[in-house]
């Protein structure tokens, strides 16, 4: 082979080199296209789902998050809350500049700078997170922060940050600065259940945010990143050091001048945390309203639609109803004996009980007549004194202040204290009240107390109005929400007679009418016990007039009345005056037997109060929504139930209840005041109640025990329950003019016979002044030394009806004249 064919061939191996070079460039251009083809699919599909997955800013723009509805009482002083979340919503346009300022300054000063996002904020929290090997700044805006709580879910994700951002971006275009701002500050939690700034500045002052200075501000805003941390409840000094951080903020930025800064750093900040406290100016009445409203408009509205509710409640009143239930129990109580100690804690046990107490009542003196718990350190025989530990205190009770501590015996009797160590050892915990405090020693006098065992109810309302002033349920709320004036059905006792003896009026009865109080006997049923019904005293009265028959209390004379007048008209006036309670159809009824709830006696009452118009009870004026529109106002609506004369008829003769009968311990109490009621006690003192008026108001007590046990003996509505009405009705009627009831045109008047119920003669032993319905006085006169009918019956059938077991208590007269009254036990009847 030449030489030229030899040098044509060499070549043949560079060109496979280089298709191979191609080969693999195209390939790898390939690949790259497919990368980059793929990353593209990838972003696309990310940058897709984010964009579909983000949620509507639209709710952004309708603001409407869940309100606080408030109750207001008679003055407009706030009473409770019902929500949710405890929110007041404020328009931007009423946050005070200062408030503004101060969160802008502890959580985002370039708001107004950046675009939502501030990418600034990030790179210096990353720099000062780095630094300090830990997460110490976050870099998320106010704008963010209202995305977080507004649309996404808590989580902590990379994807979920992404959509943060991204949103937070589209809000800032979507929304004004302002607008975002507003979202913010009614949104954000603030601790201890206060949402927005509103509500905390009420929640934590006691004031609104317009009211609140630089000091208050600046604790607010800085609670902002981390409520419970830096709440001023649970840890001041964080809260202090916090507040600081923000008026520095403040300052740096120009927001406050120096001498603002300094004065605000030294404030001392007045917590007056509310919660608990509002609902418990008027806890029974408060919570009566908050389930009429959840019935009628339903739970969602009332936690979340920010109502307005204004109510009839009288405040100082309420506290005096519940001050005089309160008293009123107590005292029943210690009537009862003392039961010894809550508990008794070991001697080396003591000094840890002491500082338990120390840490649940602080360094704050306790103030007089305080009633708290104390732990007895030690007894002093010879003194008969203990002393106590009350945490941080001492005090000592002297024999002399616990002469109402008698000692119960097994069979029920008492045994009046000698020493106290017989009651009171080291390491015994029992309930006393502050008296006064040495000045000399230090050492504080204290009286032995006991928490009570019975239940009390108070309810009162204008008469004139229907308006419920006052409502007492049970003497602590806290331990017992039922309540007890409009949810319990007790029996009346002789409460009930008035609306007895308003039948008979009604059917032609005059208060002159007599009845012979004399025995009677009644047919039970086959098998049952014949029914002896007797007076509370076991005696007979013969001939009676029905207006002592009814001031007295006198059962038998009730009886035979509503036998004449018939049991179903009872029930009919019964109904017409406002018992909706079911009443059994039987003589019984006379004495009270059927359960009735105290609002229904009390309303009862108001109908003769209003010479018989029936006016219902109110307990809310009016309604407002979250925008101020009406729902619903409540105006005092009047019906006729009941003749006005005969309306009268029956407060003439409960004026004498008051005036002459069991009810006498009220006029002493209230001299030259009009006053008309009844007392009621059922048997075995289960019971006891007093409902009594003025002209303008109508107010019914009840005092019993839930378990339906004995209060005790010689424990009437007199003794027990009206003395409650009195001190309750002298706060009421203090500083008012002297009312008088009014007398219609139809009521004339005409001396009688006190002795025949007949027109007074010469020969009548004694004449008093009458009260008729015009047309039926008695038209003849007593004919001279008529004898008086029933004397003499005393003794009839005395084994039958001999005296009572109250009468053989050894109680006073006094005592025994209180309340009238004895059923029989054969029938269950309560008097």
């Amino acid at each position: 082979m030449d030489q030229n064919n030899i040098s044509n061939q060499t070549p043949t191996k560079p060109r496979k080199k280089s298709s191979l070079i191609r080969i693999l460039f195209r390939s790898f251009l390939l690949l790259m296209i497919l990368i980059f083809l793929g990353a593209g699919v990838v972003i696309g599909g990310f940058c897709y789902r984010l964009m579909t997955d983000l949620p509507s800013t639209e709710q952004l723009r309708n603001f409407d998050p869940p309100q606080t509805s408030i109750v207001y009482s008679d003055d407009g002083t706030e009473i409770g809350r019902f929500f949710i979340e405890n929110r007041i919503v404020v328009p931007f346009a009423r946050i005070p500049k200062r408030v503004v300022d101060a969160f802008l300054a502890a959580e985002d000063a370039r708001f107004f700078e950046h675009p939502g996002i501030d990418f600034l904020r990030i790179i210096k929290a990353f720099l000062k997170n780095v630094e300090a090997g830990q997460i110490v700044q976050g870099g998320s805006t106010i704008t963010q922060q209202v995305i977080k709580a507004m649309l996404l879910t808590p989580e902590k994700t990379y994807y979920r940050k992404i959509q943060e951002a991204v949103l937070a971006y589209k809000m800032d275009q979507y929304l004004s600065k302002e607008e975002v701002l507003n979202i913010y500050l009614n949104k954000i939690y603030l601790g201890h259940g206060a949402y927005g700034v509103e509500a905390a500045a009420r929640a934590y002052f006691d004031k609104s945010i317009s009211q609140l200075d630089l000091a208050e501000t600046a604790m607010i805003a800085g609670m902002a990143p981390a409520p419970s941390r830096y709440s001023p409840i649970s840890h001041p000094q964080q809260a202090r050091d916090r507040k600081a951080y923000v008026l520095k903020r403040m300052f740096e930025l120009g927001f406050i001048k120096p001498e603002e800064r300094e004065k605000a750093l030294k404030e001392e900040l007045n917590l007056s945390l509310r919660g608990r406290q509002a609902i418990l100016a008027a806890p029974d009445f408060t919570e009566y309203v908050r389930r009429t409203l959840e019935k009628k408009y339903g739970a969602d509205i009332l936690n979340k639609g920010g109502l307005r509710v204004y109510t009839t409640v009288n405040l100082p009143l309420q506290s005096k109803a519940l001050e005089a239930v309160n008293h009123g129990v107590r005292e029943l109580d210690k009537r009862q004996g003392f039961r010894g100690p809550l508990k008794v804690v070991g001697r080396r046990e003591i000094d840890g009980y002491c500082k338990q107490l120390s840490a649940e009542y602080g360094n704050t003196p306790p103030a007089n007549d305080e009633i708290l718990e104390g732990v007895v350190l030690s007894v002093d025989r010879r003194k008969s004194e203990a002393t106590f530990c009350l945490g941080s205190q001492r005090g000592i009770v002297d024999l002399a202040d616990t002469s109402w501590a008698k000692k119960v015996l097994p069979d029920g009797q008492q045994a009046k204290m000698r020493r106290l160590a017989d009651s009171l050892t080291p390491g015994a915990v029992v309930v006393v009240r502050v008296i006064e405090q040495d000045a000399k020693t230090g050492l504080y006098r204290l009286a032995l107390e006991q928490d009570p065992l019975v239940q009390g109810a108070l309810l009162s309302l204008e008469a004139g109005t229907g308006h419920v002033k006052a409502m007492v349920g049970g003497r602590d709320f806290q331990a017992s929400q039922f309540n007890r004036a409009i949810q319990s059905r007790r029996q009346p006792g002789s409460s009930f007679k008035p609306i007895v003896y308003a039948a008979a009026m009604d059917s032609g009865f005059t208060p002159a009418n007599v009845v012979v109080d004399s025995p009677m006997v009644y047919d039970s049923g086959p098998g049952a016990p014949v029914w002896k019904p007797k007076n509370y005293s076991g005696k007979f009265n013969g001939p009676t007039r029905l207006r002592v028959a009814l001031a007295k209390s006198i059962n038998i004379v009730t009886i035979k009345l509503m036998q004449q007048v018939g049991v179903q008209k009872v029930i009919d006036i019964a109904q017409s005056l406002g018992i909706t309670s079911d009443l059994y159809p039987n003589l019984s009824l006379a004495l009270g037997s059927s359960g009735v709830s105290l609002e229904e006696m009390v309303v009862a009452y108001s109908v003769f109060d209003n010479l018989g118009e029936k006016l219902e009870p109110i307990f809310i004026t009016r309604v407002l929504d979250k925008t101020g529109n009406v729902l619903e106002v409540n105006k005092t609506t009047k019906k006729s139930v009941l003749d006005e004369d005969t309306a009268y008829l029956m407060v003439s003769m409960l004026q004498s209840v008051i005036t002459e009968g069991t009810g006498q311990s009220v006029a002493k109490e209230f001299p030259n005041i009009p006053l008309a009621g009844k007392t009621g006690t059922t048997n075995d003192c289960i019971d006891a109640w007093f409902i009594g008026f003025s002209p303008d108001y109508v107010t019914g007590v009840w005092v019993g025990f839930d378990d339906k046990k004995s209060l005790g003996k010689a424990e009437t509505g007199a003794k027990a329950a009206a003395p409650i009405w009195i001190e309750f009705m002298k706060e009421l009627l203090k500083d008012k003019p002297v009312k008088h009831f009014i007398v219609p045109k139809g009521i004339v008047f005409a001396k009688i016979d006190a002795a025949t119920g007949m027109l007074a003669s010469s020969e009548s032993g004694r004449a008093i002044f009458e009260c008729f319905k015009d047309g039926t006085a008695p038209s003849q006169s007593s004919a001279p030394k008529q004898d008086v009918a029933g004397a003499g019956l005393d003794n009839f059938l005395k084994d039958d009806f001999g005296p009572s077991e109250s009468d053989r208590s050894g109680s006073s007269d006094a005592e025994k004249t209180v309340d009238l009254e004895s059923p029989s036990p054969s029938l269950g009847v309560e008097h």
